[in-house]
């Protein structure tokens, strides 16, 4: 029986030994195997990114979704569910020192004129509770973890988090992880823990609620959550809630009406990948021409005399060489983490959306200074040559003579990239930028309707992309140049044509 999980959501669901990390352990990791013990059939976990656990689910990658499964109307349409495990509650978490927010009415009245900045799990009843009660106050950002949240808060990069309260109790009070926080106000919003199960299996589902009923009886349930602190008044519910549960008759929503709604909230985040983009690209190609110049500068590859070159330009060319390897040896992702989670530590700190576009152009400037060096370097020696034989200036010359002729070279490959940092753009999600693949996403885990979402965001990304395909295999006919003497020749009287001469 193979039950799916995500360990990178933490504690106190599914986490690595601290003895073996090649294990896991968590309070469902127990409640899996005291399941496994009642069913009469062993469990194995499968690890899975939670918002792909009901697809993986439906595909029959595992046989039930395990980890902190908020119970909704639009999963329950796509999947069978268990009777609730727990009863889950939502806290209001901020800083120590942090005396504006008290409470959960505090929220209501935002400190003029910005929102309160409000950090929640993509997705989770929290998200969908701060967004129904406070979003013309507050400034919601969605998170793929519980943990960046917490971390944020601490930094200061947020006002507030909101998050279940077993997250809450687990790091604050039982691990201590975040010392610097403090849970305000009373839980709010309680709802429900379930096990999904394919339609078709039905009878799994059934021994999995007698399994459920017959430890809560025992006191092995409870003893389980005390381990673990996570008991509490609302847990000794649970019976009542099973009498009265009646979730396999909810009436599904219409796809088309689910469809509707989510439409407007996908082309407002494709907008956003686009803003993106445009401001991302442009920093990319100024920060990659000035990389390959500054590797250049002096070198007879760009036509200087044959003379040794200066100390300072070969230092100069060193580092940018050195910065462009490092850039490009690490992955985007490492790089928007740094951008916005680590220098907030050393009191620099940047908001979502321009880290996103600070950690794309920063990425791809290393890319475009090896395409502008080979353009450059493309250019035949002798225009450098002839331009200082005339009187130019170095600096003059390269503005007037080599540079247009490079930069024809290398549209065409600015222009493909161009259109793989459009899509690129997806990493930002991680960060709480939401674009279009991060508002797909949450649309997707909330819905249930992760094909139908796919193939709207997909036909987004087509309208947006195709275009830029189309401008960039224009460019490649239009600017395709011949090479070599001909080259040459063509461009021969250049500085004549110029009026330069």
């Amino acid at each position: 029986m193979r039950w799916g999980g995500d360990q990178e959501g933490g504690g106190p669901y599914i986490f690595r030994r601290d003895d073996n990390p090649a294990q896991v352990t968590g309070f469902e990791v127990d409640l899996a195997r005291l399941l496994a013990g009642r069913v009469g059939r062993p469990f194995e976990f499968v690890q899975c990114n939670w918002d792909s656990l009901l697809p993986s689910l439906r595909r029959g990658d595992i046989d039930l979704a395990l980890n902190g499964c908020e119970y909704t109307p639009e999963r329950a349409a796509q999947c069978s569910t268990s009777l609730p495990y727990y009863v889950y509650e939502l806290g209001l978490c901020v800083g120590r020192n942090r005396r504006e927010i008290a409470s959960w009415g505090a929220l209501e009245l935002p400190p003029s004129p910005r929102k309160w900045r409000i950090g929640v799990l993509a997705a989770s009843s929290a998200d969908q509770y701060v967004t129904r009660r406070f979003a013309a106050t507050c400034e919601i950002l969605r998170y793929d973890g519980s943990t960046e949240a917490l971390r944020l808060v601490e930094t200061g990069q947020l006002d507030a988090t909101v998050q279940d309260m077993l997250v809450l109790r687990y790091y604050l009070h039982r691990t201590r992880q975040f010392a610097r926080l403090v849970v305000v106000d009373k839980p709010a919003a309680p709802g429900y823990y379930v096990l999904y199960g394919r339609t078709t299996d039905a009878v799994l589902l059934d021994r999995v609620n007698g399994a459920l009923q017959k430890l809560f009886d025992s006191g092995e349930l409870q003893l389980l959550y005390e381990r673990y602190g996570i008991w509490n008044a609302a847990q000794q519910t649970l019976p009542a809630v099973w009498r009265s549960w009646y979730s396999q008759s909810q009436e599904p929503p219409r796809v088309g009406d689910v469809l509707t709604r989510e439409l407007p909230l996908l082309a407002r985040a494709a907008g956003v990948t686009l803003a993106l983009a445009m401001w991302a690209m442009p920093l990319a190609i100024l920060g990659g021409l000035g990389l390959a110049l500054a590797r250049l500068w002096g070198a007879s590859s760009l036509g200087w005399p044959n003379v040794r070159r200066h100390w300072g330009g070969r230092c100069l060319g060193a580092a940018c060489t050195a910065w462009v390897e490092l850039i490009r040896g690490t992955p985007l992702a490492f790089q928007l983490f740094a951008v916005y989670f680590v220098l907030p530590e050393f009191q620099i700190t940047i908001s979502a959306f321009w880290s996103g576009v600070f950690a794309l152009a920063l990425n791809y400037s290393a890319y475009e200074s090896e395409i502008f060096r080979l353009g450059l370097q493309a250019v035949p020696p002798g225009q450098m040559e002839a331009a200082l034989a005339l009187g130019m200036s170095p600096a003059t010359a390269i503005r007037r003579i080599i540079l247009p002729q490079a930069v024809r070279i290398v549209i065409p490959a600015t222009a493909n990239d161009f259109i793989a940092l459009f899509k690129d753009t997806a990493v930002c999600s991680v960060i709480a930028v939401e674009e279009l693949s991060k508002q797909y996403s949450m649309g997707a885990k909330s819905t249930g309707l992760f094909l139908e979402m796919a193939a709207l965001a997909s036909v987004l990304y087509l309208l947006m992309s195709y275009p830029l395909s189309r401008l960039a295999a224009w460019l490649e006919r239009r600017l395709r140049s011949p090479q070599g003497p001909a080259f040459v020749a063509e461009n021969s009287d250049l500085p004549k044509r110029r009026g330069l001469v």
